[in-house]
């Protein structure tokens, strides 16, 4: 059976999941009285959701080319967002923009799992506009920065080639789980011991948010047959750390949001911190 087909059965089991989570959750924001504080941005949300996940499900069923410009596409904008919070030059951003269209490009057409060659070139090609510019003042800083890019940005995203149907399942258990952790903190974070804070770094994200991740998590890889506890275990971390991920980035960047174009969220990078983790967890436990 051809990756294609695999892909497209996946697809298939997940397109009434999504429809019924958007139609559900259209008419429960609808439905929210002008009181309701988050309301306006609930809205926002939801039509960014509306659009993003039949581009999402359509990329993926289309095959090894569809993933491929999907993880493409996003690589390059969370490249542009992630190089301006981190302040880098642009020969450094040319080098993570394009690891973003070739990683996942080789993934494509020569699938191999990553080895130790690919690593070192990656280590060499990050150094490399420092050492060709003399660069000792901060050449180092730029390397690990540039090093972190790659290993954050396009190397998991070559997940969503190589993982095949298991990517279809990774994307909506973490987009669902996003969701499971903000109505997890809500109704549960507020007292007791599940109100913990997971990390200073994030403070609004509690034990709650946890719990109500790994419920969502659970039952979306249960509802579309892709549920193993390694699995389960791979995407709710990726929710978790994920996040807390990002906020170090925009912590030491001094800025709320990694963009401000995706309404409801900010950036690009605000909406897939946590596919991120979760897709390089995944092709980890599924290799």
């Amino acid at each position: 059976m051809s990756g294609t087909l695999v892909a497209g059965e996946a697809v298939g089991r997940a397109i009434p999941l999504v429809a019924g989570a958007l139609g559900a959750s259209g008419l429960a924001v609808a439905a929210l009285p002008a009181r309701i504080r988050m309301r306006a941005e609930l809205r926002r949300r939801w039509r960014t959701w509306a659009i993003a996940a039949p581009v999402f499900l359509g990329a993926l069923f289309l095959g090894a080319g569809g993933a491929f410009a999907l993880a493409a596409g996003l690589g390059v904008i969370a490249v542009a967002e992630y190089v301006r919070l981190a302040g880098l030059p642009r020969a450094d951003q040319a080098v993570l923009t394009a690891a973003a269209v070739a990683l996942p490009g080789l993934a494509w057409l020569a699938p191999v799992a990553p080895d130790p060659r690919t690593a070192g070139l990656l280590l060499l090609a990050a150094a490399l506009p420092s050492l060709l510019s003399g660069d000792g003042a901060s050449g180092f800083t730029r390397t690990a920065r540039t090093v972190f890019g790659l290993l954050w940005i396009p190397l998991p995203l070559t997940g969503l080639v190589t993982l095949g149907e298991t990517a279809v399942a990774v994307g909506l258990a973490v987009a669902l789980g996003d969701v499971g952790a903000w109505c997890g903190g809500t109704a549960l974070g507020r007292r007791g011991p599940l109100a913990r804070p997971l990390s200073p770094l994030s403070p609004n994200k509690t034990w709650a948010g946890v719990a109500g991740a790994a419920l969502a998590t659970g039952a979306v890889l249960l509802a579309v047959g892709a549920y193993s506890p390694a699995l389960w275990a791979a995407v709710l971390a990726g929710c978790v750390l994920g996040d807390l991920l990002e906020s170090m980035v925009k912590r030491e960047a001094g800025v709320k949001d990694a963009g401000a174009w995706l309404p409801g969220f900010g950036g690009l990078l605000d909406r897939i911190d946590s596919l991120l983790p979760a897709l390089l967890l995944a092709a980890v436990v599924t290799a």
